[in-house]
């Protein structure tokens, strides 16, 4: 019997284990993956293109409009005007906004006409509007031809273009009166153009741009009989709306700063930077009206601050006192001034618009007499 010869062993091929990623291995990117990335920094390259071209184009358009509305409201003053009768005046305006609105708009009705009118009156230099016109649009302009005082109406114009006001913004700080409660509508006529100026010219601000007298902090809702601690806490816990009533450029540093001197312990209630002034601000809290000895607190807390706290290229610390009240004869004996201390009322509770800018017109002229004695 013929022996089976043995068939060789099979051998079948190995496996391969797939490797366990470790954190040192390299992940192969799939080819899709990389497009889609580089889909989405291109989409996001060309929006951000897209978005800056139609800005300036907006921007444009804004500055060819105000000029053109400008330029319309000087040609129908000097027609209005070049006759010297009212009665032809108003004709002419009406019978022209009815022929221009059919053609061009309701923009250019009587109504829009006589804005531009007004326009033309409040804002005679062609070049100003012209600088104006590259921040402020046509609304802006709508808000501020109707303000009276030329100084208000130029505060407000310059506050708009070099802190970019929103045409909300700009309606909201008219109501809330914010020029009257500026130390600089206090100043002489002299003094206001003389800051408003350096303003336009150099964007520079001033303590006395900065500062308000009154400060409305009705929003904190304290009622009678709250406390000072009451009030920190209040403001505290409001802080986005305390620095919206505060201005422009202040940012919180710190509440009950302690400050040592000669082993003793002192708390300043609340401390700010103001980014435009280039400077600390210390801010205390009193629930009486304004006393002298509050001068040689602050001026303590400003010195410390000066000497421990302010930085190489910052201005010297400025002090506001905030108080339920203050008198004017002592402050100005004091010269607060002098010491770079403010002292500012501040209301919890608001009495009706017409009232408290009935009080505030009262105290601006009231200063501006006293401002003027001095000159002479």
């Amino acid at each position: 019997m013929a022996k089976k010869s043995k068939r060789a062993p099979v051998k079948r091929p190995e496996r391969k284990v797939p490797a366990r990623a470790t954190s040192t291995s390299v992940k192969k990117v799939k080819p899709k993956a990389v497009k889609r990335a580089g889909s989405r920094v291109l989409v996001k390259d060309l929006s951000s293109m897209i978005e800056e071209a139609r800005g300036t184009v907006a921007q444009q358009v804004n500055s060819v409009l105000v000029a053109l509305y400008w330029r319309v409201g000087q040609r129908l003053r000097a027609e209005v005007l070049g006759d010297g009768r009212a009665e032809y005046g108003e004709r002419i305006v009406s019978a022209v906004g009815r022929q221009l609105s059919l053609a061009f708009g309701a923009g250019f009705s009587e109504k829009g006409l006589r804005h531009m009118l007004r326009f033309v009156e409040a804002f005679p230099d062609q070049r100003i509007v012209s600088a104006l016109g590259k921040r402020l649009s046509w609304t802006h302009f709508r808000h501020l031809i109707y303000v009276e005082d030329a100084l208000k109406r130029s505060f407000y114009a310059e506050l708009c273009h070099t802190q970019r006001w929103s045409t909300r913004t700009l309606a909201k700080q008219m109501d809330a009166l914010v020029y009257e409660r500026t130390a600089l509508s206090r100043k002489s006529d002299k003094l206001v153009r003389t800051e408003l100026s350096r303003l336009k010219h150099g964007d520079r601000t001033t303590p006395d741009l900065v500062f308000r007298d009154p400060y409305l902090l009705d929003f904190l809702n304290l009622h009678d009989g709250f406390s000072e601690h009451d009030l920190e806490q209040a403001i505290l816990r409001e802080m986005e709306r305390f620095l919206l009533e505060l201005g422009e450029g202040f940012t919180f540093v710190a509440r009950q700063k302690r400050i040592t001197i000669d082993n003793e312990d002192f708390h300043l209630d609340l401390l700010f930077y103001h980014r435009h002034l280039r400077r600390l601000v210390a801010i205390e809290l009193k629930l009486e009206p304004f006393k002298a000895a509050h001068k040689g607190q602050m001026e303590l807390y400003l010195r410390w601050l000066n000497k421990h706290e302010r930085a190489r290229n910052e201005e010297e610390p400025i002090g506001l006192i905030l108080c339920s009240g203050k008198k004017r004869e002592q402050i100005e004996l004091l010269e607060l001034d002098k010491s770079g201390i403010r002292v500012a009322e501040y209301l919890t509770q608001l009495p009706a618009q017409q009232v408290l800018r009935k009080r505030l017109h009262q105290a601006i002229a009231t200063a501006k007499a006293l401002g003027e004695g001095r000159e002479d």
